[in-house]
């Protein structure tokens, strides 16, 4: 007859989690489920019992100064029943987890979940900062039971079925007999206790729904798609648990004069023929306020000019973008017949002939940028 060493394919200074390793490896390939057979039966029947005796430190010793296990028929009958059998490292084997030593009961109190939600701001918000106030439908606190699930006065008690463990064990008949397994307690859910009076106001969850006021400080700089985190301001956990975060995502809105790249803004400045031609001083309103530029004479359509300073503050980072002032040169479309004298007059007094066209050279001008964006033709 085959030792147990012989039997596991170890030999007999093996350690423990060498025996182990060999018990399971040979238990998936012998397993009734896995290779149907009596041979095969009979085989995973020798390997479970020899596990038995190897893997406990006192059969293990008795064994190694005796050659058997106190003559007991080899164990096959009583280890094939489950008595004094280690079920849990069958159920780690097959189903991957522990079938003993289970955790103890859980616990009611869960930190709450974290909210998201969008506020919209304008655009000069964003350039400055604003502190911002909104609304928000979450789950708080239930001030008549304080977090404890119960109605005031009461308390939780100890589940009468599982004793307070939050799992009962109840006999499963298998291939290898009668073996015990561990479950949620259906009576507690897990817990271990259980609420007699459930506070009427949460229903026993220890928080409600409420709608609450907050003011959100809101950053220079922020763009849309920003997210403030704001610790603590999220859902109330259950059963009095640690409050969710809340996440507060930035929408800016568009504006009707300025808009943003970077932290830069940008602005269109239609201005007349003759201010152009001629140069003036003009004054807008800005986001700080009427400020004044200078248009040279001879501004073109196309031109721009920049007011430092006056952007979108840094979001990471000290001082503020610019402000890019686009020139527009309005051409009138509609001339009296005095207009279009004096214009006439102007273009003869300049030797331009008004019928004539002037092509630019092929180092700027119209057909430059069309050789630059689509090659030469």
């Amino acid at each position: 007859m085959s030792s147990h060493y012989e039997t596991l394919g170890v030999s007999p200074d093996a350690s423990g989690e060498e025996i182990k390793k060999a018990y399971r490896k040979l238990a998936r390939k012998l397993h009734p489920d896995v290779n149907p057979g009596d041979e095969a039966a009979e085989q995973f029947k020798a390997v479970t019992h020899a596990y038995e005796v190897l893997s406990d430190p006192e059969k293990r010793r008795v064994y190694d100064m005796t050659g058997n296990e106190n003559g007991t028929d080899n164990g096959f009958s009583g280890a094939y029943n489950g008595a004094g059998f280690a079920f849990q490292d069958i159920f780690e084997t097959f189903f991957g987890g522990g079938g003993g030593g289970q955790a103890g009961p859980a616990s009611r109190v869960r930190r709450g979940q974290d909210a998201l939600i969008a506020v919209r701001i304008e655009l000069k918000d964003a350039v400055f900062g604003v502190n911002k106030k909104i609304e928000v439908d979450t789950a708080v606190l239930c001030t008549r039971c304080e977090g404890s699930c119960c109605e005031p006065g009461t308390h939780p008690v100890r589940c009468s079925v599982c004793g307070g463990s939050g799992h009962v064990q109840r006999a499963v008949r298998s291939i290898l007999g009668q073996v015990m397994t561990t479950a949620t307690c259906p009576t507690c859910g897990g817990f271990g206790t259980e609420i007699p009076s459930p506070c009427n106001e949460c229903g026993g969850e220890g928080r409600v729904r409420s709608r609450r006021s907050l003011t959100v400080k809101i950053p220079a700089g922020v763009s849309t798609g920003t997210r403030i985190q704001l610790a603590g301001q999220g859902e109330a956990g259950t059963a009095g648990g640690p409050t969710g975060d809340l996440y507060v995502e930035i929408r800016v809105a568009s504006h009707g004069m300025f808009t943003r790249d970077g932290d830069n803004l940008h602005a269109t400045l239609s201005v007349p023929m003759t201010a152009a031609a001629l140069g003036t001083d003009l004054t807008f309103e800005t986001f700080d306020g009427e400020q004044t530029i200078t248009l040279r004479p001879g501004t073109q359509s196309g031109d721009v000019i920049t007011l430092p300073h006056l952007g979108v503050a840094r979001l990471r980072g000290a001082g503020r973008g610019d402000l890019l002032v686009h020139i527009n040169v309005e051409v009138p479309t509609k001339l009296d017949a005095e207009q279009e004298e004096l214009l006439r007059q102007l273009a003869k007094l300049r030797g331009e002939h008004v019928a004539e066209g002037k092509l630019v050279g092929t180092g700027g001008g119209v057909f430059a940028k069309l050789r630059d964006k689509f090659g030469n033709l």
